[in-house]
């Protein structure tokens, strides 16, 4: 059975947001594996982790609240993902860009929508 956050769009596209970021950190120095790798992989599971605690809140007031802490790892991603390009550790990738600002922008809308 399926919970009701799964049915969630956004949810699953924070989820597939997890796996392009684990793939992308499997390439990072070793001597990054308590730094900047933990650190984003910390920051892309909290996304739908926030959604799917937030979505079973019991208000949406609760619910908006946890859409803000996702989105707030969101810039967390981007920050730290320009940093490892500034350090060499990483190169653009669009689908991964593209695939942020998507999770980014649904978030944005759905809290519009609960805010009414």
């Amino acid at each position: 059975m399926k919970r009701k956050y799964q049915q969630l769009i956004v949810w699953q596209k924070a989820m597939l947001l997890v796996n392009h970021i684990y793939q992308c950190t499997q390439h990072f120095p070793d001597n990054e594996k308590f730094g900047l790798t933990s650190q984003l992989r910390r920051a892309a599971v909290s996304v739908p982790s926030n959604i799917a605690e937030g979505s079973d809140r019991g208000s949406d007031k609760d619910f908006c609240r946890f859409l803000y802490l996702a989105r707030g790892s969101l810039t967390e991603i981007e920050t730290q993902l320009l940093i490892a390009q500034q350090l060499g550790f990483y190169k653009i990738d669009q689908d991964l860009d593209d695939l942020t600002q998507q999770v980014f922008a649904m978030l944005n809308k759905l809290i519009q929508s609960l805010s009414k």
